[in-house]
Parts: C-alpha cells; sequence; structure tokens
C-alpha cells in the first residue's frame, strides 16, 4: 500500500514539472515570435541605412520601447508577432528595437556614438512605444507614438509610409479610423 501513494506521488509531481516545463516553453516561443519583427543588427544605424538602401527598402522603422511597457508587451504579443505583419513591414523596412532608458552604446544616424537613452532623447521620444520612420537620406519621415488599436492599423501604418502617404496627409486622414478610436475614452 505504501508503494502505491508514493508511486502516485511520483507520478504528479512528475506531471506537475512537465506542466511547468511546457508552460515555459510556451511562453518562451510567444516572447520570441514577437522578437522575429525586429531585425538583428550591431546597433550601428549609419550602416543598418546604407544596408537598407542596398536591400532596396524604404526606410528604417525604430521602435522605442521600455521593458516594463505594457503597450510595448501588448504591441509585441499581439501584432507584431503577426506573420503578416512581420512579412509586410520586413518588405519595406529595416526595423531595430531602441530601449529608452538602455545604457547600450550605439551608433546613431550621424555616426555619433551614444547610449540608447540619449539616442531616445536626441530623437525626442517622450513615452513608449514610439515608431519612428527613418527615410534612406537618414532624416524622420513619420512617428506614431502609443500602441495602435490592433494589427489591422499598424499595417494601415506601415502602408502610409511605405505607399508614401505620409508626405501628403497625416495619417488620421489617410486612416480615419485611427481618429475615431483615439477619441474614446
Amino acid at each position: 500500500m505504501r508503494k502505491s501513494s508514493s508511486s502516485r506521488w511520483l507520478f504528479h509531481g512528475f506531471f506537475r514539472v512537465l506542466v511547468l516545463i511546457f508552460a515555459a516553453l510556451a511562453a518562451g516561443m510567444s516572447c520570441a515570435s514577437g522578437d522575429r519583427f525586429f531585425d538583428s543588427g550591431l546597433g550601428d544605424f549609419k550602416a543598418e541605412l546604407a544596408a537598407a538602401q542596398k536591400a532596396g527598402k524604404r526606410g528604417v522603422l525604430l521602435m522605442f520601447e521600455a521593458d516594463a511597457c505594457p503597450y510595448c508587451r501588448r504591441m509585441r504579443d499581439q501584432v507584431l508577432s503577426r506573420s503578416d505583419v512581420q512579412a509586410y513591414f520586413h518588405q519595406h523596412f529595416a526595423i531595430y528595437p531602441v530601449d529608452v532608458l538602455g545604457d547600450v552604446q550605439i551608433t546613431d544616424f550621424n555616426g555619433a556614438e551614444v547610449s540608447e537613452k540619449m539616442f531616445a532623447r536626441s530623437m525626442r521620444v517622450r513615452g513608449t512605444p514610439t515608431f519612428v520612420f527613418v527615410g534612406l537620406d537618414g532624416k524622420e519621415l513619420t512617428r506614431y507614438s502609443g500602441a495602435t488599436k490592433d494589427a489591422k492599423e499598424f499595417m494601415q501604418l506601415g502602408r502610409y509610409v511605405a505607399e508614401g502617404h505620409y508626405a501628403n496627409q497625416g495619417f488620421e486622414q489617410f486612416y480615419p479610423e485611427a481618429k475615431a478610436e483615439r477619441k474614446k475614452p
């Protein structure tokens, strides 16, 4: 009798460990899929810009974020993790994350070495997430501050820049649904 109760305890303990392992793996996969949105780079934005031009991209997209930002996490988990979003944005842009509180040294578009934090300040980033689109000449094309409502709105933001609409109108004129969503309490 004693043997069966210890066997049962061992089985339940083993089962719990397996459940925890699978949960951890699933959480890791979820996190990693949002990370696939970003290109791997060395933090040299001047060189990344030249590579984007050589690859026929429209420019560079920077996502300014912070680890503790819930809106950044939502964007990564619910929008940037989608394969259709990743495919569209990779077709048109080189994409890199920037930690607004980071001390990692990067090279900005002018060739100056600065921390991510100082780069964010120089780019006048005031909140997270902030998406800054930079043209092949190294100048800002447009920016979007805050999280989009959903993947559809983020895709429209990509079209807005990739198709050149930013030159003639604001995003809210291009995509009126964005204005309606921002007015809701």
